[in-house]
């Protein structure tokens, strides 16, 4: 089995403001991918604290220490999902 996280529309350069797939012309989400992806050229590339789906909850591993802008090693997307 695959995992692509960063294979799906949101990534792709035929998404357009409002989450509309120029390729077969329909409304898409993050969930959504297809054999005719194209990466777009740069991607946000943000672990931090503030992108990190476990920050001020209390799956955090440092939450007295965690604030925006820190790095750790227990870092996770917010839109990762398995």
């Amino acid at each position: 089995m695959s995992i692509r996280i960063g294979n799906s529309c949101v990534n792709c350069q035929k998404i357009s403001e409002g989450h509309y797939c120029s390729a077969h012309e329909v409304k898409v989400n993050d969930h959504y991918t297809c054999d005719s992806f194209e990466m777009q050229v740069a991607l946000k590339n943000d672990p931090n604290c503030e992108t990190c789906s476990r920050f001020n909850k209390k799956s955090c591993a440092n939450p007295q220490k965690a604030a925006p802008g820190m790095l750790c090693s227990h870092w996770a997307p917010l839109h990762a999902e398995a």
